[in-house]
């Protein structure tokens, strides 16, 4: 972090680690404090500031098994029990906090369709679920915050939602057009209306509303607020975090009720749409569409009120299973989707500041280790993991050291420099990675004794075992004969 000149650092405690129950009267693990205490120190000592989330997706596993997680309003409380913890642990140093990391893949991919922890398929109205509870989870801890906290600590709270963009397929078409705006509003909408305004988007309630009353239910899958909650929880938010990565086109496209069940998916009434010229380096879903940055970030300043807007994730990714540290398209992506953030800023969107995805190459939930979304390069076969710099790590330094653009000429001549570092950095690679095949190989042949051991255990002992069981079975019959 040092040698990139960051200002600013985001990373989330985890509730498990703090509360391995998530319970506080349960346990608090001081371990887990004392490790959190030394990494906010070490930032501060460095002058990078740091910016912490409370919940990134790690739900402890004891409140997923009693009560069913986010499906359960109880996890309001107890969340909000543990936010507290970490205020009064850590709110002396810590001036920026984040409720929920992208609650939207929560509730969609944990609920809905299962594809990341817990798993659950509850298809047409866990996703809904868990989303009510989380934005009254966020409301609760804002207001536990703002209470008890904000005078003494001068901290700011709020919350980072993924936004990505919907652009019409036919700007002519009607339909089209409020096709990608509920695209939009089914996506980001669902947690930000609320915060900002108080309730749901209309055309959520409205077009599930409907659905539901098709579907021969007495009321609408989509859970609601009272009055008391919506005042409650409109206003939840001293600045919104931004997570953005891509765009998609978006056409009408209707879907009857009852058909394959109803889903969070099917009722929206939209498809999605890429345009097969868009550059997709990396993860299936991710395509670089700068010009759609722009547009979210102004559709935000127009419908809540121009707020103070931090971006908190914006990369990209490559899939590759060699080492690639020359990442041009990384690069390219930076200072593209950069540059429609300046221009959006020039349009007067309220943004104070921009965190890329990410600093090391990570596990990517559902993917493993095979998306490598990292400025560093991390050597995850090695069981030290060390970390080289790829030539975005260059790039992204003068962006911060000028606070913009280096002038052209200069990246011209720094490219060079750059890629003749990362093609050496890339054969060092290459020939440690020869080095450690090869001390494999001699440790099989130079320690006979590990050669015997993993003979003894893979072939022997199976063996062994096996000629004991039919010698057993046959003297059991030749005794059973003789007794007739």
């Amino acid at each position: 972090m040092k040698e990139l000149k960051l200002n600013h650092y985001r990373f989330s405690i985890a509730w498990p680690r703090i509360m391995p129950t998530g319970i506080k009267s349960d346990h608090v693990n001081e371990k887990g404090i004392k490790y959190y205490d030394e990494l906010i120190d070490n930032l501060l000592e460095n002058n990078i500031t740091p910016i912490v989330t409370l919940y990134h997706w790690d739900l402890p596993q004891v409140l997923q098994e009693k009560y069913g997680g986010w499906q359960n309003i109880s996890m309001v409380n107890y969340f909000n029990e543990f936010a507290n913890l970490c205020f009064e642990r850590f709110g002396n140093r810590v001036k920026y906090w984040i409720t929920f990391n992208n609650p939207w893949s929560v509730a969609v991919e944990g609920y809905e369709t299962g594809e990341h922890a817990p798993g659950l398929k509850l298809r047409g109205t866990g996703a809904y679920r868990a989303a009510h509870h989380m934005i009254k989870a966020h409301a609760k801890v804002w207001h536990t915050y703002d209470t008890q906290w904000r005078a003494k600590q001068n901290g700011l709270l709020g919350i980072s939602l993924s936004g990505e963009w919907g652009e019409p397929v036919d700007l002519s078409n009607p339909k089209d057009i409020e096709a990608a705006e509920r695209y939009v509003q089914f996506y980001m909408g669902w947690f930000a209306t609320p915060i900002f305004h108080g309730d749901y988007p209309q055309v959520m309630k409205d077009f599930i509303g409907r659905k539901s009353t098709q579907q021969g239910l007495g009321m609408s899958r989509l859970p609601s607020f009272s009055t008391q909650e919506k005042s409650y929880i409109k206003g939840t938010c001293d600045f919104l975090g931004i997570g953005h990565f891509t765009t998609r086109y978006i056409t009408q496209k209707n879907y009857p009720p009852g058909r394959g069940g109803s889903s969070y998916l099917t009722d929206r009434d939209v498809a999605e749409l890429v345009d097969p010229r868009w550059p997709d380096p990396g993860s299936e879903w991710l395509y670089s569409v700068p010009w759609g940055f722009r547009r979210l970030l102004n559709f935000i300043k127009t419908q809540y009120g121009n707020p103070l807007i931090y971006v908190t994730e914006n990369g990209v990714s490559e899939k590759m299973m060699c080492t690639e540290l020359c990442d041009h398209w990384r690069i390219q992506y930076l200072k593209d989707y950069i540059n429609e953030m300046l221009k959006a800023i020039r349009d007067g969107v309220n943004v104070r500041g921009y965190t890329a995805w990410s600093l090391l190459d990570k596990f990517e939930w559902d993917e493993g280790y095979t998306e490598r979304f990292g400025l560093y390069y991390v050597d995850f076969r090695n069981k030290n993991k060390p970390r080289y710099p790829k030539a975005s790590v260059q790039y992204y330094k003068r962006i911060i050291s000028f606070n913009g653009f280096p002038n052209q000429r200069e990246v011209e001549n720094w490219k060079i420099r750059t890629i003749e570092t990362c093609s050496s950095t890339n054969q060092l690679l290459a020939a440690e990675e020869k080095r450690s095949t090869a001390a494999n190989v001699l440790r099989l042949i130079h320690d006979p004794l590990t050669s015997h051991m993993e003979m003894v255990t893979e072939i022997v002992v199976p063996t062994v075992c096996t000629l004991c069981i039919l010698l057993s079975a046959v003297f059991l019959m030749f005794l059973l004969r003789r007794r007739h």
